[in-house]
This record gives structure tokens, C-alpha cells and sequence, in this order.
């Protein structure tokens, strides 16, 4: 499940992201040590998470988390936000 939207989707189209040192760490490989979150890789949904405070909540981390890591990795792949699904207002 995706902690910025909520909505559940396979785990091949999501984002692991772990905690390491005060910082929220992507982990495509899925190899890192620790709790992990899951996240579309969308700028939508991470902005959402940081707004809600969902990324530190998951990741039972006290405070805030430093989340450029994220933001380089989700604009470096060009996953800006999700395709409008098919019938939707955005692609009339």
C-alpha cells in the first residue's frame, strides 16, 4: 500500500523506502536493512506523504525525515505524477 495515496498496488510498481540516519533512503533493490515504507514513485504521492507525515509515521521514526534522497530519485526516473485513468476529466 502506497503511505501518500492509500491505495494498494503490487509491489513491482511501488517504492521501498527505509529511514537510515534521519534521512528517508529509496531502496529499488529492496535489499536495505530495516523497517520500510511503500511509495508510488510520483511526486504526487510523495508530496502527499510529507504533507500528511505518513513517510516518519510508517517508518516509526521520532521527528521529521530529510526526503531529497526521494526527491531526486522520483524526478530522476520522470515519474512526474500518475496518468488521469481513462474517462477522467483530465484527459477530456
Amino acid at each position: 500500500m502506497c503511505v501518500g495515496c492509500r491505495e494498494r498496488a503490487d509491489a513491482s510498481s511501488l517504492l521501498r523506502v527505509v529511514a537510515v540516519d534521519g534521512r528517508a533512503v529509496p531502496d529499488p533493490a529492496r535489499r536495505l536493512p530495516g523497517r520500510g515504507a511503500h511509495l508510488h514513485p510520483t511526486t504526487q504521492c510523495l508530496e502527499r506523504a510529507e504533507r500528511t507525515r505518513a513517510l516518519p509515521r510508517a517508518l516509526r521514526v521520532a521527528g521529521t525525515l530529510d526526503t531529497s534522497a526521494l526527491h531526486e530519485e522520483i524526478e530522476g526516473s520522470g515519474a512526474r505524477t500518475p496518468p488521469a485513468p481513462a474517462g477522467s476529466e483530465r484527459n477530456r
